[in-house]
């Protein structure tokens, strides 16, 4: 119940909700009340602040500090496992195995891929219980798309419990102990992910994948015009920004974190 509270809550803080909901009561104000001036200033500010959440600029502004904390893992040192965290997924059995994984999953397990492919010896790790009424876990989709992708399963672990990366974390030290491993999560996810994970007494090597603030060049429309697409990296960053101060307001409890996402 207090997961799915949780959810709730921070769904709602989230940039679409929030400001669509100060829309609403705007227009509540403009309709059905005397404070007609209040509405419309409402209403407007919240416009405004959704077009400027919308362009780039503004949205990997916000991103790029968060997704700066690790570079993409290229090095040579051993390990014995790669470990994948869960995120958005679903399961129909007549799509592309790939086509289940949600948002940041499918290029969190394509990283993990690419650092077993470099890592042969290792075996993958994938973490994330069921969602709702989905018949399977977040993990044993994720472990599907990675052997559609070549890697056998006896290379393969499981992890269909934890919920949230707090839970884990617990899960992965009572799987594999103290031995090295990679932790791959989105990059703007792993700072969060890496407290966790260095709490439970674990010394991960931080794996990024899905980096999304943009430095390279791109065309001046894509700068200039708004986009569901930069309004999805503002949300990434508001999203991380509020876990990371429900991080601190509860220390080192790992069953209070947010979920992978």
């Amino acid at each position: 119940m207090f997961f799915a509270l949780k959810k709730w809550i921070g769904a709602m803080l989230l940039p679409l909700p929030l400001l669509l909901t100060l829309m609403a009561v705007g227009l509540l104000l403009i309709w059905f009340s005397r404070w007609q001036k209040g509405g419309k200033i409402l209403i407007s500010l919240s416009w405004l602040l959704l077009l400027l959440l919308s362009l780039q600029p503004v949205a990997d502004r916000l991103l790029r500090p968060i997704e700066q904390h690790y570079s993409t893992w290229n090095g040579s040192e051993p390990v014995d496992y790669i470990v994948v965290l869960g995120g958005g997924y679903t399961f129909n059995p007549n799509w592309a195995p790939s086509s289940n994984l949600l948002n940041n999953s499918l290029p969190r397990v394509t990283e993990g891929v690419r650092q077993w492919r470099r890592n042969p010896q290792a075996k993958m790790i994938f973490t994330g219980a069921a969602a709702g009424f989905n018949p399977r876990s977040n993990a044993s989709v994720a472990a599907e798309v990675a052997e559609s992708l070549g890697v056998p399963g006896s290379a393969i672990i499981t992890l269909d419990q934890p919920h949230d990366t707090g839970e884990e974390a617990l899960a992965v030290k009572q799987t594999i102990g103290n031995h090295p491993f990679l932790l791959v999560s989105s990059a703007n996810h792993l700072p969060r992910a890496m407290h966790f994970f260095q709490s439970a007494g674990l010394n991960p090597i931080a794996a990024p994948a899905n980096q999304l603030a943009i430095t390279s060049p791109i065309s001046a429309w894509d700068r200039s015009l708004p986009s569901p697409m930069w309004l999805g990296h503002s949300e990434r960053a508001i999203y991380e920004t509020l876990g990371q101060i429900w991080q601190r307001l509860r220390g080192d409890d790992l069953l209070s974190s947010e979920p992978g996402k």
